[in-house]
């Protein structure tokens, strides 16, 4: 299982709420709206070339709009392996949550 950090958990959850519409700034104001707390661009691209690189992200370019002086989106999918590391991520923070829930009572 490849590990990501809960940053990285934070981009992938925002890619797949995003799906087709996954391009940075996109993903940047998606995390800043549910989390209640500014983002920015250096936090966002960080974790997404991290992501990049090992795999678990892919890219491609959109295409060109006149609102961005002809240039085109980078926008963003979950590989495969992506996927997967997501939802072991989940699975370790949901056991890890039960253990704390069944310890308490």
């Amino acid at each position: 299982m490849k590990r990501i950090t809960r940053k990285e958990e934070l981009v992938m959850l925002s890619i797949l709420n995003l799906e087709e519409r996954a391009y940075l700034i996109a993903i940047q104001d998606h995390l800043t709206q549910v989390s209640g707390k500014a983002e920015s661009l250096t936090s966002v691209h960080l974790p997404l070339s991290r992501l990049e690189k090992s795999g678990l992200v892919v890219s491609r370019f959109g295409d060109a709009t006149a609102v961005r002086g002809g240039r085109r989106k980078k926008i963003y999918r979950l590989t495969k392996e992506g996927l997967e590391a997501l939802h072991a991520y989940k699975r370790v923070s949901d056991d890890l949550w039960d253990g704390l829930i069944n310890s308490s009572t």
